[in-house]
């Protein structure tokens, strides 16, 4: 393993649209994602299907089907870009931070840049409020970038993104034992809803459902009885 790269001084974090180049270290950080909500066991992600599924020809407008974001740092200012959802000057003179897998996480953006994390959203719909909402399906920093203002500044960047384009609501789930992320939430002005639970088809339990949407009742009672 390479040695930790230690960032100090002022660095630059940079909240981005990704694109395919960006596949691999997606993939490496959902899988770490799994690993910390002790969910590998569900992890079935290919770089081929995220290839497909996040960035299809032609591709959407961001915020308007699947979109994927990516957190960058940065040892040198980032120019803002059409890309840009979010920013962030961190200094740490005081407090120089080690990263002992920025060489296994160099952005495909180059200059020095390493990433950090990541955030996947797509729009649902609230019948109540009757306007486009917002999911977040995954926000994600790496360990060593942790407590520093991170996640907050991507989940700002999101959430501002939203309004500006007249969604409702951000909406996203959390696990019920993961306390700190329950209150990092609270404080940042998020309802966390107790009484309500995912239901979720999936595997065997969707596919037998296939053709379902097809034919008569009276075919289905019919081949109910043969």
């Amino acid at each position: 393993m390479a040695a930790p790269t230690t960032f100090s001084g002022e660095v630059w974090a940079e909240l981005r649209l990704a694109d395919a180049r960006d596949v691999p270290h997606i993939y490496s950080l959902i899988h770490q994602m799994a690993e910390f909500e002790l969910l590998t066991d569900l992890f079935a992600a290919t770089h081929e299907l995220l290839t497909s599924t996040l960035f299809p020809t032609p591709q959407p407008a961001p915020f308007t089907s699947f979109t994927a974001l990516i957190l960058d740092l940065s040892p040198s200012a980032i120019p803002a870009s059409a890309d840009t959802v979010g920013s962030l000057r961190l200094d740490l003179a005081a407090s120089p931070l080690a990263d002992p897998e920025a060489a296994a996480f160099p952005s495909p953006r180059g200059g020095g840049r390493v990433t950090a994390g990541f955030v996947i959203c797509f729009p649902n719909y609230s019948t109540f409020l009757a306007k486009p909402g917002l999911y977040v399906e995954d926000i994600f920093v790496r360990a060593p970038w942790r407590r520093h203002g991170l996640g907050r500044m991507m989940l700002s960047a999101v959430a501002g993104r939203a309004a500006e384009i007249g969604m409702g609501r951000v909406e996203w789930c959390v696990l019920d034992w993961n306390q700190n992320a329950i209150d990092f939430y609270e404080q940042m002005g998020a309802e966390v809803f107790t009484k309500w639970r995912i239901c979720r088809l999936t595997g065997p339990a969707l596919d037998k459902y296939k053709g379902s949407g097809s034919g008569s009742q009276e075919e289905k009672d019919a081949g109910k009885a043969e």
